[in-house]
């Protein structure tokens, strides 16, 4: 991929600044701001502030990693390339399957809680949620098929109407703040603060996608980590004004925090305000999911071309860069999913905690890479400071662990008794075809 977008090719690439910082925001804001606001105020009262304007700051290192990763190492192999410099062919390869692995789930349950939120905002009947989340999945297929240009123009249409909704429904709120609903601060003390930082975590994640993507910059180096520091900026005020809003006018608790951002922008706006949050819920779902989409293709041919998956993920439409065969493999998982979600919604909830422990996996062995490849100190500084971040929310990880573990098993299993070695090594004696 590298070598497709050097000299020449660079300068003509599609994407700039301006798209990665929508696409960085795209990736990580998700669904997320729809419910975690109200979810992190349960368990800590007014200091869920706190607990969010702390990992705003503690997920910096991580992005910022992953950004100076993807700048110096450009194209779509993302942190299976960085692990693969830093550790060899085997680590790239098992971090890359847990990137793949993690897509064709994660995908349609984002595109599932966007539709659903979305269908209950709209007052439409549940069955709706079906065809929002189908409807979601085929743009950013269709976008992706476009390839950079494309994705990157929907990307930046989305994201600016995401934050423009929300901005509007966060300044109206603010008049109506009730300043006793911010005492006691902290009912259920640093436990309670604890507890809720550790759900703000899963709000932050969404980084890696872009790097698979920073094949598409003309200049990776100017362009990633300006980008990275902007999106950070933009996504940490977004949270924290949602979580101000929601504890300043009581809209979490039993009965309201799933639909809280609702009840915020009805406070603020009157009844016709939901249909502006569901708007908010297809936007963030199809940011997600388009982001994941074109990342997760890129980097399917990255190892397809390194040797690493099959050859047909490698296919490409020359013409606009598009890897069509993770496209169309990535179109085959989404719908095993969505056939599975369709049946059965409460599905949702089993199957979350897998990419999710899959995605953390991810970023520990970016992180990891990140102390190996550094150049300078201060990067080698922000790459521990970012393991150390990934690595205490590992507790929180439960049984789901065992699913980026079974994935690597698995892949040294193939490798060991179907690879090349494997051939040579069962492969008869020349001298019995000699007899």
């Amino acid at each position: 991929m590298e070598a497709r977008l050097n000299g020449h090719a660079r300068r003509h690439a599609p994407l700039g600044r301006v798209h990665g910082v929508a696409l960085y925001v795209g990736a990580v804001l998700g669904s997320g701001i729809l419910l975690l606001p109200g979810l992190v105020a349960e368990r800590a009262g007014p200091a869920s502030l706190l607990a969010w304007g702390l990992m705003s700051v503690a997920i910096v290192p991580l992005a910022l990693t992953m950004a100076l990763l993807a700048a110096r190492y450009p194209g779509g192999g993302g942190v299976a390339a960085f692990a693969r410099k830093a550790f060899g062919p085997a680590a790239g390869a098992a971090t890359g399957w847990l990137f793949l692995l993690a897509t064709p789930i994660g995908g349609p349950l984002a595109a599932w809680i966007g539709a659903t939120y979305a269908a209950a905002a709209f007052g439409l009947p549940p069955n709706a949620a079906v065809w929002l989340t189908a409807a979601i999945l085929l743009v950013a297929f269709v976008s992706n098929l476009q390839g950079f240009k494309g994705a990157g123009g929907l990307q930046v249409a989305v994201v600016g109407g995401i934050v423009a909704v929300l901005l509007l429904a966060l300044l109206a709120a603010l008049p109506h703040l009730d300043p006793q609903r911010f005492v006691p601060f902290a009912p259920h003390g640093w436990i309670g603060i604890g507890q809720a930082m550790a759900l703000t975590f899963w709000c932050f994640v969404g980084w890696e996608a872009v790097t698979h993507l920073s094949g598409g910059f003309r200049d990776p180096r100017g362009d990633l980590v300006p980008a990275v520091l902007w999106a950070a900026a933009i996504i940490g005020a977004l949270y924290l004004g949602a979580a101000l809003v929601t504890v300043g006018t009581g809209s979490y608790g039993p009965g309201k925090t799933e639909a809280g951002l609702v009840q915020v922008a009805q406070v603020a706006l009157g009844p016709a305000a939901g249909w502006l949050i569901g708007a908010v819920a297809l936007f963030c779902a199809t940011a997600t999911v388009n982001a994941y989409a074109g990342a997760a293709a890129h980097l399917a041919r990255a190892l397809a071309e390194s040797g690493a998956a099959p050859r047909i993920l490698a296919r490409s439409l020359a013409r606009r860069d598009v890897p069509i065969g993770g496209l169309l493999a990535l179109l085959a998982g989404w719908t095993a999913v969505f056939v599975l979600l369709a049946a059965d919604p409460a599905a949702v909830r089993r199957l979350i905690a897998l990419p999710t422990a899959n995605y953390l996996a991810l970023y520990l062995l970016g992180a990891a890479a990140g102390i190996r490849l550094a150049e300078r100190r201060a990067e080698r500084v922000l790459a521990v400071a970012a393991l150390a971040t990934c690595a205490l929310a590992l507790p929180f990880l439960g049984w789901s662990a065992l699913y980026p573990v079974a994935i690597v098993a698995g892949l040294f299993a193939v490798r060991r008794w179907f690879g090349p070695s494997a051939r040579h090594r069962h492969r008869p004696p020349a001298a019995a075809f000699r007899r």
